[in-house]
């Protein structure tokens, strides 16, 4: 029981978490606003305005701050680990949703020609952010996390 009741009472995990959350739901509506249909793989996938990856982790940094200080090895790992989270989701996982996005119509290309490539599942395009994306979940988490330590 202490376990639980410790991991209820961590504000780092705390503001994390509901940045996570929030971002997610975020994400959704403002995709269904712009395509005008709910895509419910929107509820947990990835890409997408804001980025939950970088609202998880500037929560996590903003928590750890308030926590320890700026002064503190817990906020340079914590600072680290966000930067590296954040320069990922705008480099190698957006060249990977660009790369999977010309495989996808490569391959309804070659269906219509009747090819005889086996049937494979469409790879996911929604995996990495663009600049804005990142620095919208940036601040969203900065937000979260300051909100959550305050409270």
């Amino acid at each position: 029981m202490d376990f639980l009741n410790g991991i209820l009472e961590n504000r780092i995990l705390l503001a994390s978490f509901w940045a996570w959350l929030v971002a997610q739901f975020l994400k959704t509506v403002i995709y269904v606003i712009v395509n005008k249909n709910f895509n419910p793989e929107r509820l947990l996938g990835d890409g997408g305005m804001p980025s939950s990856h970088s609202a998880t982790v500037m929560a996590l940094v903003t928590a750890t701050a308030f926590n320890y200080g700026s002064d503190t090895f817990q906020f340079a790992i914590a600072a680290i680990l966000a930067l590296i989270v954040m320069h990922d989701a705008m480099g190698v996982r957006r060249e990977t949703g660009k790369q999977a996005k010309v495989i996808n119509n490569m391959m309804d290309w070659f269906a219509e020609f009747g090819s005889d490539l086996p049937p494979e599942e469409k790879l996911k395009e929604f995996v990495g952010h663009t600049p804005t994306q990142v620095f919208f979940g940036a601040l969203l988490g900065i937000v979260v996390g300051f909100v959550i330590c305050v409270m």
